[in-house]
């Protein structure tokens, strides 16, 4: 799974030009709908006119199973860096959310699933969540406050978008 789109998260308001990438396997195994998730991958999004960049990072939990309601359900976390090599912020571990509090997206549909290519079946979708809430940064030391309020963090529900444009290259596995 590829996908582009745009982040507003609290002060944050950039697009997301490079694609994150997913890899996924989803399928029943003795009736039972099973999924194994493997790899996420992401540019550095820079913020604007400031030094810092947020990474997305795969955030312990997915589930991919859409239904009448949700196209699924994804955490992710953003790891807090620097395109200036700033040296102040901590070299691992400083992000927007944790394993333990990430943010929580339960994406819907925003445009219809179209066939991109029968073969390979490549599909296409948009999907967005503006319902989740964004917790402060995690990790940064003594900088967590100055992140956060740099970053208008912690964001309540409701005030928060994520919207992307998703294609999904589906391999069938025998």
């Amino acid at each position: 799974m590829h996908a582009t789109g745009h982040l507003h998260m609290g002060a944050v308001d950039e697009p997301i030009t490079e694609p994150m990438k997913i890899t996924f396997a989803e399928g029943r195994v003795d009736g039972e709908f099973r999924q194994v998730f493997g790899e996420m991958t992401a540019a550095p999004i820079p913020l604007g006119r400031t030094p810092l960049t947020l990474t997305p990072r795969y955030g312990g939990y997915s589930d991919f199973l859409s239904d009448d309601t949700r196209r699924g359900e994804f955490d992710i976390k953003f790891a807090i860096g620097s395109a200036h090599g700033l040296s102040a912020l901590p070299s691992s571990g400083c992000s927007v959310g944790s394993d333990e509090d990430a943010v929580h997206l339960v994406l819907k549909d925003t445009e219809p699933t179209r066939v991109v290519s029968k073969d390979p079946l490549v599909v296409a979708f948009g999907a967005q969540d503006t319902e989740f809430a964004a917790p402060g940064s995690s990790g940064c030391g003594p900088l967590s406050r100055a992140l956060d309020r740099t970053l208008g963090l912690p964001s309540v529900a409701g005030v928060n978008a994520f919207d992307m444009n998703v294609t999904v290259a589906i391999q069938p596995y025998v």
